[in-house]
């Protein structure tokens, strides 16, 4: 695997996590300029597909080949606002890892401030068909080498 700029190791025991850089824009707030709560999910979403394109893996493709992600469940904590024009990084790191679902835990951060806390739970399924399958082992495996 190529190394990426967004990906980073220690040696210290945490796991590889993934930064991807927001920019708060006009659109992202609400009519008092702060980040609307739901937008935080969106800035997350964005996360786990550059991180999965960072992997090698677009989501048209996938979806070609009959893949898709979606979120199963969210458990998140907002603890400070972003406002507009606010420089924020969204930190991905892999929880746990099944054959057919992927664990995040996502926070978003002003600087060192942290803003929101989350776990989310990311479900493989067959977009046809609708069901949960398991996702490729590509794909498994990579994640599993992040655990």
């Amino acid at each position: 695997m190529k190394p990426n700029p967004h990906t980073e190791t220690s040696t210290a025991p945490a796991r590889p996590r993934f930064l991807l850089p927001i920019r708060v824009y006009y659109e992202d707030t609400d009519a008092g300029g702060v980040v609307y709560y739901a937008n935080y999910l969106r800035f997350m979403e964005r996360a786990r597909t550059e991180w999965l394109r960072a992997l090698g893996h677009e989501q048209r493709a996938l979806m070609d080949e009959g893949i898709a992600f979606a979120a199963r469940s969210v458990t998140a904590e907002y603890l400070k606002p972003a406002r507009l024009d606010d420089e924020l990084t969204v930190v991905s790191t892999i929880e746990s890892l099944g054959r057919a679902q992927v664990v995040f835990l996502q926070r978003v951060e002003r600087a060192t401030e942290l803003l929101v806390d989350a776990k989310i739970r990311i479900a493989c399924f067959d977009p046809v068909r609708g069901k949960a399958t398991a996702m490729p082992k590509a794909i498994y495996e990579q994640f599993k080498a992040l655990l």
